[in-house]
């Protein structure tokens, strides 16, 4: 007999859940649903801090509609069942000023964590194929609606190599820390091109695995096959690389 029900089933004919599973599962749906707000939360204060962008010319960024296909036809409200189509891609597309297209994830977590897996197959297969065309690619990490954080694509990508372990932890993501200004999340800062960019060089590791950028120092992996030339800017402070002047440590 399971602990967790008592002998004996309930007028609908279901097992009886003991008091302790009963308030274990009220719980579980709280924080469910605790979860869901803070993840809509997170992506209205984004789209709240896309639209400033908008506003001064900066980026033109928007939510990924999910394709979907009706079921029924709209009732007297204009409500109707659908379902999705498609698998799931990432959250945010858009262009930057300059012409380059920036592709992100959006991902809240109450954890002290943000594990790897919180992104399916499909969305990191969309990242990378975006990132090998030249997007700027990254997923931008909320921590319980406090802190908020732009963690470049090849750093999620290759963070079982950098960190030992398929998560990253609050304090190793605090080199990717984003600002919050005046009801602004500043999570395109340093990725669009003005007049004032900043120039600078890749210094690689002798293994040849590794990158860092000469201007905020942060480094980041590379994948197999992949040749220096072709990463032209930093994707966290937007530097742009010039060419010829990479340095092996």
């Amino acid at each position: 007999m399971s602990w967790d029900t008592v002998p004996g089933k309930n007028h609908e004919g279901y097992p009886d859940p003991t008091a302790a599973t009963a308030l274990s599962n009220i719980r579980r749906s709280q924080r469910g649903l605790q979860s869901k707000r803070a993840g809509e939360y997170f992506e209205n204060l984004i789209e709240a801090s896309l639209s400033w962008y908008k506003d001064r010319g900066v980026a033109r960024v928007e939510k990924t509609p999910e394709p979907m296909r009706p079921l029924r036809p709209p009732n007297r409200q204009g409500q109707f069942l659908a379902c999705y189509t498609k698998a799931a891609q990432p959250d945010f597309k858009g262009t930057l000023t300059g012409g380059r297209s920036v592709v992100f994830e959006a991902k809240h977590t109450d954890s002290d964590r943000i594990e790897y897996n919180r992104l399916t197959p499909e969305q990191l297969d969309s990242l990378a194929e975006h990132h090998s065309l030249g997007a700027v690619t990254f997923v931008l990490v909320s921590v319980g609606l406090q802190d908020f954080f732009r963690v470049p694509w090849e750093t999620w990508r290759d963070m079982k190599d950098i960190y030992g372990h398929k998560h990253i932890k609050t304090a190793e993501l605090e080199p990717f820390r984003v600002q919050y200004i005046a009801g602004v999340l500043k999570l395109l800062e340093g990725l669009y091109l003005g007049l004032d960019q900043q120039t600078g060089h890749w210094d690689q590791d002798p293994t040849g695995n590794f990158r860092t950028c000469s201007n905020c120092g942060i480094s980041m992996g590379m994948a197999e096959g992949e040749i220096l030339e072709r990463f032209q800017y930093c994707p966290y402070c937007g530097t742009k690389m010039m060419k010829g002047e990479a340095t092996h440590e």
